[in-house]
Order: structure tokens, then C-alpha cells, then sequence
């Protein structure tokens, strides 16, 4: 028997002393995180009139002081100054403002897709529900875009000489168009953000990304939260992480000097809106009948029929992010080769996860096939205008794979994110900006003027990571606190009764299939 002299005996008191002391402080901060974080309990009440402040005053003072804002100087929106150029209007090609006109169509018949996809997934009972969290972010973002959203997320507050921001202004933009004052039918100022097309083109092209991005976060949280506070979080959400990613990938600001690249939104639309789903899906917990009763789609043709639509639109998401047609590829970038990257890696992708379930589970399935499709198309968003065909094949096959092992790991961990937003979103955009930093090359977008690892430069994951980085931390920090913030004022979750019985009915009053309400259900009105 090895014996300890007093001094080493001691010494292992003291260690395993202060290593159960550390286990039971981490132990009690994360009790009190967690308990923090729960919002199963309801909020305490609210006097009637302090409620009605805190819910809808406020929020309505404010958008009623950004349209005075907007008021007065709606002329100047469309009007053009005396001092601008002779010809504002010279610079502006048809070619490439008939594109991207085309491409604003096809990126906004994304969300109605998205609706399609994600109402198919659910059950029967709160169909309706999925879909209008998808459409009331066009009616809700389309709103709070034009008055606050395009300002914060594309003016300038102070550029370098090289078009860069500094300051306060590398993270979030100025006040200078609110209510898109000064945003008119010449291209923007100076040309910085598209030199060929109408500014007022250029901001209604990047509404449609800000209204799907926030609708993509809704499929993880599906059939359990309340319309009220999904109505509440789309305008925080919007305003307060999609605004400032934003403005820091395209807008001129951080991520944008230190060369992150970022084609279509892997970081500002993917990793935003998957990380965000993953942390709204930890703070509402699990549905009432998660892991006790099956819980299948309940119209798969509307999920095959969502996939077509989304991947018909994904052409004006990527393509249109060349923001016109493109020529030399050494000056400009190419709308065929984001749309050709496109096509092939959703091509690429559909199969490998169809693949991957027949082999693994002895049946390929048509949702598989679906989801195979979208991953291959989140995958390649980052790269699309950056990578050749046989890249673009790659980045497919490998972004399904890692997805279909991400949507196969959430299931043996029982989380509860409903519609696999996180595993294909979050997954497939993270998975996909660093593939950006891989394959990128100047052969086929000499504009970029960036090389990717396998084109010699291995510095170019630096920049990579470091927005996957920033897009996680505050996607994931902000969803955190603006849902805290919200279930301080309001339930976020609807009763176990009402999730028994079904969203449809007891959030909008109507049945998806026409059927009459069930005489034991009673409506608050």
C-alpha cells in the first residue's frame, strides 16, 4: 500500500476540496442559468395600462416617429437633387436592371415556398399557423425595412478611402435613409453597392432576404409558440441582428474589410437564422407530445411542392446577388456562374442524401430528397459566385453529408427543433462559408480578387471563421435576450391545451381543410 507523506496528503485534501468546491459553483450558475432561461413559467402581470404600454405603445410611438421622419422627406425619395449629376441615370443598364427585377420576383416567392415547405412538415392542426409565420414576415419586415430596417443595415456612417467603414459604423449602419430618404431611382451613392441598377431596386431586392431570413428561424419553434410573440420577436429579430450582420458582411463594415466572403447570405441568412432557431428551440422547450406520439408531415406534396419553389427562387438569391448579369469575370460578378454553382450543387446534394438514407435506412424518402436539395442550396449560398462546377459538386455532396449527420445527431440528443432548421440552416451555412475559404478561386470572379486554399492562399480561412464566429455570437447572444426580454411582458408559449387541440383554430379562428370546429373547443374572443 503506497503511502503519503503529511505535505502530499494535505496537497490531495486541499485539490479534491477545491475540485468539489469548482463542481458545485458550476453546478448552481448553471442551475441559475437555466433557470434564467426558462420560459415555461408565465410572466407576472402587468397593470392594464403599463401593459398596454410596454406591448404596443412604445412600439407604435416608435414606428409613428420613423414615418414623420419618412413624411417630410418622401419627396426626396423619389425626387433627385440639383446637384447630383448631369444624367443620374446614364450609369444604369437594362440589362442588368431587367435581371435583377426578375431576381426580386423570384427571391420573394422564396417565403410563400418556405410556407409550402414548412406547412407540410407540421401536423394537420396547425398548418395554417406554420404558413402565416412565413407570410406575415412579408407584411411585417416588408413595413419595418422601409422605414428603419435598409438604413441600419446599408447607410454609411464614416468610410475609409477604401470604401470600408470604421467606428461604430464597421458594425451597424447610420440613420441616413430612414424611410428611405435619399434612396431614389439613381444608383446609390457613388455606386459602392451596385453601379448599374436604381438604389430603390437594390433595397427592395435585399427586403426579400431580410423577410425569408427571420421566417427561416419560425420552423424550429413551430407548434408551440404564440403568433403574438413570433409578431413581436420578427420586428426585434429583424431590426437587431439581421440589420447589424447585414451591414457588417455587405454593408462596408467588418466582416466586409477583412475579406470574409460571403456571395448570397451564408452568414447573414443561414448561420443568422440556424443558430437563432437552435437557441429559440432551447428556451421554449420541447412540444407537449415531443418523443411520446409520432409526429409526421402531414402533406408531403406541399413539402415537394415547397422545395420547388424554394429552389426556383434560390436562382434570384444567388444569381441575383451578382447585382447584374455580369460580363468579364476579371471585372465583374458572373450571374451564370452563381446560378450554374446553384444548380449543381442542389443536384449534388439531393443525391448524396438520398444515397445516404438508402444505404443506412433501406428506403429513399421524398422528404430526404427535399431536404438533400435545400442543404445542397444553403451550402453553395456562400460560395456561389466564387467556385467552378466541380467545386460547386463538392460543396454539395459535402454539406449534405454533414446536415444529414447533424438532423440524425439531433434526434438520438431528442431536441426539439421541429422542422431540422438548425441542422440544415445552421449546419449547412457554417459547413458552407468555411467550404467558401476552400474553393474559392479568381478564375471564375476576378472582382473578389480572392483565391481560396486549394487556389494557394490558406490565409483565407482566417477571414472565413472569423465571420462564422460573429454571425454564431450574435445570432445566438441576441435570440437569447429578445426572447428573455419578450417573456417578461408576454407568454411565449401557447397552453398544453391549445397544442392538444391545434394553433389553427385557437390563434387565427379558421381550420386549414374546412372543416367545422369541435364543439368541445371554446374561442377567446
Amino acid at each position: 500500500m503506497t503511502k503519503f507523506s503529511p505535505l502530499k496528503w494535505h496537497f490531495f485534501r486541499y485539490t479534491r476540496f477545491k475540485l468539489k468546491a469548482w463542481r458545485q459553483t458550476t453546478s448552481s450558475l448553471w442551475f441559475a442559468f437555466r433557470r434564467f432561461a426558462d420560459l415555461s413559467q408565465p410572466p407576472a402581470p402587468l397593470a392594464g395600462s403599463r401593459r398596454f404600454i410596454v406591448l404596443f405603445a412604445l412600439p407604435l410611438c416608435l414606428i409613428g416617429f420613423s414615418s414623420l421622419l419618412a413624411g417630410p422627406l418622401a419627396e426626396g425619395s423619389l425626387a433627385q437633387t440639383a446637384a447630383a449629376a448631369t444624367d443620374p441615370y446614364k450609369a444604369i443598364d437594362a440589362a442588368d436592371t431587367a435581371w435583377m427585377l426578375v431576381s426580386t420576383a423570384l427571391v420573394l416567392l422564396m417565403t410563400p415556398g418556405l410556407a409550402f415547405f414548412y406547412g407540410g412538415l407540421v401536423r394537420s392542426r396547425n398548418v395554417l399557423n406554420t404558413i402565416m409565420m412565413s407570410l406575415v414576415s412579408m407584411a411585417v419586415v416588408g413595413v419595418t425595412w422601409v422605414l428603419w430596417g435598409y438604413s441600419l443595415a446599408f447607410s454609411h456612417v464614416s468610410l475609409n478611402d477604401k470604401n470600408f467603414e470604421t467606428g461604430i459604423g464597421a458594425f451597424i449602419g447610420g440613420l441616413d435613409w430612414l424611410g428611405l430618404h435619399g434612396v431614389n431611382l439613381a444608383p446609390d451613392p457613388g455606386g459602392i453597392y451596385a453601379a448599374t441598377i436604381p438604389h430603390e431596386l437594390f433595397m427592395v431586392y435585399q427586403m426579400t432576404f431580410a423577410i425569408i431570413t427571420v421566417a427561416l428561424v419560425s420552423g424550429a419553434i413551430v407548434e408551440r409558440i404564440s403568433f403574438k410573440a413570433y409578431f413581436w420577436f420578427l420586428i426585434l429579430w429583424s431590426t437587431f441582428i439581421y440589420s447589424p450582420l447585414a451591414h457588417m458582411v455587405w454593408g462596408r463594415g467588418f466582416l466586409g474589410s477583412i475579406n470574409a466572403l460571403d456571395f448570397a447570405g451564408g452568414t447573414v441568412v443561414h448561420i443568422s437564422s440556424g443558430v437563432s432557431a437552435l437557441v429559440a428551440a432551447w428556451m421554449l422547450g420541447p412540444r407537449k407530445d415531443h418523443q411520446v406520439a409520432p409526429m409526421l408531415p402531414h402533406n408531403v406534396p406541399f413539402v415537394l411542392l415547397g422545395v420547388g419553389l424554394l429552389w426556383f427562387g434560390w436562382f434570384g438569391f444567388n444569381g441575383g446577388s451578382a447585382l447584374g448579369i455580369g460580363g468579364d469575370v476579371a471585372k465583374l460578378p458572373s450571374a451564370t456562374v452563381a446560378v450554374v454553382a446553384t444548380t449543381i450543387a442542389a443536384a449534388a446534394a439531393g443525391l448524396t442524401w438520398m444515397l445516404a438514407e438508402w444505404l443506412l435506412r433501406g428506403v429513399p424518402t421524398a422528404v430526404g430528397l427535399g431536404s438533400g436539395f435545400v442543404a445542397g442550396l444553403v451550402g453553395i449560398t456562400p460560395a456561389a459566385g466564387f467556385v467552378t462546377p466541380l467545386s460547386a459538386l463538392a460543396i454539395g455532396v459535402i454539406t449534405a453529408l454533414c446536415c444529414y449527420g447533424a438532423v440524425n445527431l439531433k434526434a438520438k440528443l431528442k431536441f426539439d427543433d421541429a422542422l431540422d432548421t438548425f441542422p440544415v440552416h445552421g449546419v449547412g451555412g457554417t459547413v458552407g462559408a468555411l467550404l467558401t475559404g476552400v474553393f474559392a478561386t479568381k478564375v471564375v470572379n476576378g472582382f473578389a480578387n480572392t483565391d481560396g486554399l486549394l487556389s494557394g492562399n490558406p490565409g483565407q480561412l482566417l477571414p472565413q471563421l472569423t465571420s462564422i464566429i460573429v454571425s454564431w455570437v450574435l445570432a445566438g447572444f441576441g435570440t437569447f435576450i429578445i426572447l428573455k426580454l419578450l417573456s417578461l411582458v408576454m407568454d411565449l408559449r401557447v397552453s398544453t391545451d391549445v397544442e392538444d387541440e391545434g394553433l389553427d383554430i385557437h390563434e387565427h379562428g379558421e381550420t386549414a381543410y374546412g372543416g367545422d370546429f369541435p364543439s368541445e373547443i371554446s374561442l377567446k374572443r
